[in-house]
């Protein structure tokens, strides 16, 4: 499957073959609220009513608007989500959006793609 941009092109979002869905972020992003309802819309259109472990790959974000931390309490059909980083500036950015919030299901942090795809396929396991 090719991957859907998200409305204002900041992002892309797919169901991988392994049956995680994937939502990468393009470099310098600042997600602002929109961005992430346009995301969670996409995700919900692709679950088609099922849920699914997601990789969200942050590594190219830059900053999240407080707006945009807010909707991350939503729940969409992400089962479990896995953030993926590649720098400190991204565990502060991952950090702020899990921070003092109740989450709609179970959210880590991640600087290795295998282990992050490892953490969301083992639910499956189990």
């Amino acid at each position: 499957m090719n991957p859907i941009i998200v409305d204002g092109g900041k992002g892309t979002v797919e169901l991988g073959d392994e049956g995680v869905l994937h939502l990468v972020w393009q470099r310098e992003t600042v997600l602002e609220a929109t961005d992430v309802h346009a995301a969670m819309a996409i995700v919900n259109e692709l679950a088609d009513g099922a849920e699914y472990p997601m990789l969200i790959d942050i590594s190219n974000t830059q900053a999240v608007t407080r707006q945009a931390k807010s909707v991350f309490s939503v729940k969409c059909a992400a089962s479990r989500i896995a953030l993926l980083g590649s720098s400190p500036v991204n565990r502060v950015i991952a950090n702020f959006a899990m921070a003092r919030r109740t989450l709609p299901c179970p959210t880590r942090f991640f600087t290795s793609r295998d282990e992050a795809l490892s953490w969301l396929l083992q639910a499956r396991l189990s």
